[in-house]
């Protein structure tokens, strides 16, 4: 089996040999001689979904429902988009204050703009949460 090598890995990426690559449900790359631009990459749609603890997706849903007011027999799930539950801007504001307060967190106006759907809102707040550095190391550095 060939293997290639990026130097980036990003869109426009660099590779150091002339190879393709084709994987499962139509997802292909073709790549150009040695360094040259990546001549061609088709992706489907992806949905990757990080990790996040599934009381935290759940304290989210319970958010979003009672912001919302949503009914019991409504199906909340982590890939629910806020704008198909009827929120509008500001509902989604308020959904992100209720999290902030609940979560002691701190959630930037970019990052906040970001927020369409319960998952993307429960990811957001387990990476705040792990980048918040805790109270002992506030002490320990005052």
């Amino acid at each position: 089996m060939a293997s290639v090598s990026a130097t980036s890995v990003s869109f426009g990426c660099s590779f150091n040999q002339t190879k393709s690559i084709t994987a499962s449900k139509g997802c292909s790359i073709s790549l150009g001689t040695t360094n040259r631009r990546l001549s061609s990459l088709r992706f489907p749609r992806l949905r990757v979904y990080a990790s996040a603890k599934p009381e935290t997706v759940s304290k989210v849903m319970e958010i979003v429902k009672k912001q919302l007011a949503l009914n019991d027999s409504v199906d909340l799930k982590p890939e629910s988009k806020f704008s198909e539950l009827g929120a509008d801007s500001l509902d989604t504001v308020e959904i992100v204050m209720n999290l902030e307060e609940v979560f002691n967190i701190t959630v930037e106006e970019d990052n906040s703009q970001n927020i369409t759907t319960v998952q993307e809102a429960a990811d957001l707040i387990e990476k705040l949460v792990a980048d918040k550095p805790t109270e002992a190391t506030s002490e320990a550095s005052a």
